[in-house]
């Protein structure tokens, strides 16, 4: 079973995949990635909405608790959804205990910045294992002004790299970059003992995300850093519409997909 600590210990790079249900989870259990990611993202990938904002605690900690269910062996981590921290220390406290308590994920995900440095060290004191999260932060979408590569002045990169820095030294396990250039990220692996996750950083960090739906191409749309491995997509239209068409045409359902059964036949 992965844990907190080989995913701090890893000396080969680092796997992780979004995943937002049990049979989804299986199966990226069973390809041996090592960190599944209940992600916010679940707002954009599966939930219908044009940000993360929207995302519940209550939606994260429900398919938590179905990725938890399903997985045995792959260190789970729920993504703290906007709002459900930074708020109150006390809210933000039991909304991460909830989704380690209640729903079994095996740590929590902050989107960072200054205001989570405490935050990152109460959490890790009171048993619950932070993975940080930096450069392009999607809750912050309104403030940010869009989707767009983060850190590409020398001002903004120093600030990220004592950001990451401040992190890894109040205790989290591990640190995400998002969307900021190759260069830094290479910059910031180097300066930190925690290991990085990239995605859109480049091939420098410790290891790479991605979002299932782009990785099997579920999607319409995938990022530009991001990568389509499978053709998911067309293959569930042409297996729908087979369906379709044999439910129409008579061919399904045939005998062999139905039951007599003789002791009834009184009744009519």
């Amino acid at each position: 079973m992965t844990t907190v600590a080989d995913v701090r210990a890893a000396e080969e790079p680092i796997t992780m995949l979004t995943a937002y249900d049990a049979p989804t989870a299986e199966i990226v259990e069973a390809t041996g990635i090592d960190v599944i990611l209940v992600g916010d993202s679940m707002g954009n990938a599966v939930l219908g909405h044009d940000s993360t904002l929207p995302v519940t605690c209550e939606e994260v900690e429900s398919r938590t608790a179905a990725v938890a269910r399903a997985t045995d062996e792959t260190l789970v981590v729920a993504d703290m959804p906007f709002l459900s921290f930074g708020v109150s220390e006390a809210d933000s406290v039991g909304n991460a205990g909830r989704m380690v308590k209640e729903a079994g994920a095996d740590a929590v995900k902050l989107e960072s910045g200054p205001h989570t440095i405490e935050l990152t060290e109460r959490l890790v004191d009171l048993g619950i294992p932070v993975m940080a999260h930096l450069g392009l932060t999607p809750q912050h979408v309104n403030q940010l002004g869009g989707y767009g590569q983060q850190a590409t002045t020398e001002e903004a990169a120093g600030e990220l790299l004592d950001l990451a820095r401040a992190h890894a030294e109040a205790g989290a396990f591990s640190l995400v970059l998002e969307h900021i250039p190759a260069n830094l990220a290479g910059a910031v692996t180097e300066a930190i003992e925690i290991p990085t996750i990239g995605i859109g950083a480049g091939p420098d960090c410790d290891g790479q995300v991605l979002v299932i739906t782009d990785v099997i191409g579920l999607g319409e749309w995938s990022p530009p850093f991001s990568r389509q491995f499978g053709d998911v997509r067309s293959e569930i239209e042409r297996a729908v519409t087979a369906y379709r068409e044999a439910v129409e045409s008579g061919e399904f359902p045939a005998e062999e997909h139905a039951e007599v059964v003789e002791e009834i036949e009184d009744v009519y």
